[in-house]
């Protein structure tokens, strides 16, 4: 079972490694807008270069998370291996709801990277985190558990048919 989740970590690091590179790229495009010499002010109506540096810390910020990300994964994987098999849902864990069972739909219960999906060995494994509404409502339950949730006005109820 730590081989599959590990498979899976793996494919999400990568995502955050793509996301990293694209943000590092685009925070570097900004830093140099911002510090360009056409972007200096002409006018004190001329906020080119406060916008860019807006952007270029954003852009930083949104690096440092996909960093911060990537360095919580590999410490997941570390856990992994040394953690006992266990009943409730939990960091690490795949979980399976049954109106998911049909389409061979799961969820990764992961510290970052939330609504990332992807395809393997003919599973859709969705990224959720604690911090969301479902991963909140999935911490700490076990098999056959209830899950139910309202995400404005829609209510959903489902159950939990397999926890790996």
């Amino acid at each position: 079972m730590t081989l599959l989740k590990t498979a899976y970590i793996e494919q999400i690091i990568t995502h955050l490694e793509e996301e990293l590179h694209h943000a590092m790229a685009a925070a570097n495009e900004a830093h140099a807008a911002a510090t360009d010499d056409q972007s200096v002010a002409e006018t004190q109506y001329d906020t080119l270069a406060i916008e860019a540096g807006y952007l270029a810390h954003g852009q930083s910020q949104r690096a440092f998370e996909y960093q911060q990300g990537i360095i919580a994964y590999n410490t997941l994987i570390k856990s992994l291996e040394q953690q006992t098999p266990s009943e409730e849902i939990s960091l690490g864990s795949v979980i399976q709801l049954s109106e998911d069972e049909q389409q061979n739909k799961w969820y990764f219960l992961g510290p970052a990277a939330g609504g990332f999906s992807f395809e393997m060995d003919n599973n859709h494994i969705t990224v959720i985190t604690p911090q969301s509404p479902l991963g909140d409502e999935l911490v700490g339950k076990v098999l056959d558990d209830d899950v139910n949730l309202q995400l404005g006005n829609k209510h959903f109820d489902d159950y939990i048919t397999q926890i790996l």
